[in-house]
């Protein structure tokens, strides 16, 4: 069996491209037939041999969200599903999220619903993201979930560039404070070391260990660097691991320099966003509360969902098992305890997400206001550590000689 793409019109005119598996193109020209397309060309898809770089692309947020807000608008406007997704896959340009899409075509012509098709795609369709479609075509409302999936993902595409800028700053200084380290060491150390052996006596401790760091880093360089690439791909295992992630989301929180505060009001704003879009597409609570857990970012967050969960399960409330856990402050219960007695949850959900999103805001500009001055002075104790541990010694001969 290989793969044919086709070009074809229907009875109204309309054209209609797209891609076919079949044994033959006369198999391929039956099935188009009995679809009510008459075939204008079909031609084998050739399987290119060459590099792929569409195995490294991904589908960003803001495309993900642009093609939602299409096949809402679409849909509303009478187009049936499977002519929406025929448009949407000549107007994507992303090669993955437009594989995608023709995978989930095929699907709803095999007859499964939307919500299915979209669950084969887990990286690129989340829980989130099934389960309000899926909310959607249950209550005949399909347009309005998509509309309010487009809303959730701009917000948390929002809320992540909002922090992404803040840390772009103390990022190019550490790195660049890193290269200035490594520069000294190299090339400026080993021209004092040959002074020091004219000198002759016992070298100062801090200036023997920077002899020691500039001899290894110049001579086994490459256990340097192979220790730099393994320490990042441990750490990075280790931070995606059963045991090591819920160390390092305790971890962050309690970051200084308000690193810690951000990372809890973003896992705060996320989580109620979430919680309320799900709620207000007519999700069922326990799975929003199961998928909200899943997607919070947060083991800390999703345990404690764990607890809403059973709570919620026994007939008890969602604000009741937060109160007891540190992560979520005072003004979240009562607020989600008020919602739930008025029976306008997903409303106090919202402005909860409103408040911590303001917050986010608020705090990346104070980050950025407190990480100026230790970037600074960071980059003034390297530079100060290895003129110190250089200029001892001519110190000490100094003093001998007088």
């Amino acid at each position: 069996m290989a793969t044919y793409a086709f070009r074809a019109i229907d009875a109204a005119g309309a054209h209609a491209r797209g891609e076919v598996d079949a044994d033959s193109k006369q198999s391929v020209t039956e099935q188009l037939r009995q679809r009510g397309l008459i075939v204008l060309d079909i031609a084998d898809k050739s399987k290119s041999r060459e590099f792929n770089i569409a195995l490294f692309q991904r589908v960003k947020a803001s495309e993900l969200t642009i093609m939602t807000r299409q096949l809402s608008t679409m849909i509303s406007s009478g187009l049936s599903i499977l002519r929406t997704l025929y448009v949407l896959e000549d107007q994507t340009e992303n090669k993955k999220l437009k594989e995608a899409l023709v995978a989930v075509r095929k699907d709803v012509e095999a007859g499964l619903p939307l919500s299915d098709s979209l669950a084969r795609h887990p990286k690129i369709f989340g829980p989130l993201y099934v389960s309000m479609v899926r909310a959607g075509e249950t209550g005949g409302m399909l347009e309005v979930a998509l509309l309010r999936v487009a809303d959730q993902l701009e917000s948390d595409d929002d809320l992540r560039r909002k922090v992404k800028s803040a840390m772009v700053y103390p990022a190019v200084v550490l790195g660049f404070s890193l290269i200035v380290l490594v520069a000294l060491i190299v090339f400026i150390v080993p021209v004092f070391a040959g002074v020091f052996k004219e000198f002759g006596g016992e070298l100062p401790s801090i200036t023997k260990f920077t002899l020691f760091l500039s001899a290894t880093m110049t001579n086994f360089w490459f256990v340097w660097l192979g220790g730099a690439i393994g320490g990042f791909v441990g750490f990075q295992k280790w931070r995606k691991s059963r045991w090591g992630r819920p160390q390092w989301d305790r971890f962050r929180l309690r970051i200084p320099f308000k690193i810690g505060d951000i990372v809890q009001k973003v896992s705060l704003a996320r989580w109620s966003r979430t919680l309320s879009a799900l709620t207000a597409a007519g999700v069922p609570i326990l799975e929003s509360i199961e998928i909200t857990g899943k997607t919070a970012g947060n083991t800390l967050v999703e345990r404690a969902m764990d607890d809403v969960l059973d709570s919620v399960k026994r007939g008890g409330t969602i604000s009741g098992p937060l109160q007891s856990i540190p992560v979520f402050p005072v003004m979240v219960t009562q607020m989600l305890g008020v919602g739930e007695e008025s029976g306008n949850l997903d409303g106090m959900l919202s402005k909860v997400a409103d408040f911590y999103d303001s917050e986010v805001e608020a705090a990346v500009k104070a980050l950025t206001s407190i990480l100026e001055p230790v970037m600074i002075v960071l980059v003034g104790a390297i530079v100060g550590f290895i003129v110190i541990s250089m200029y001892m010694p001519m110190f000490k001969v100094y003093d001998t000689i007088g």
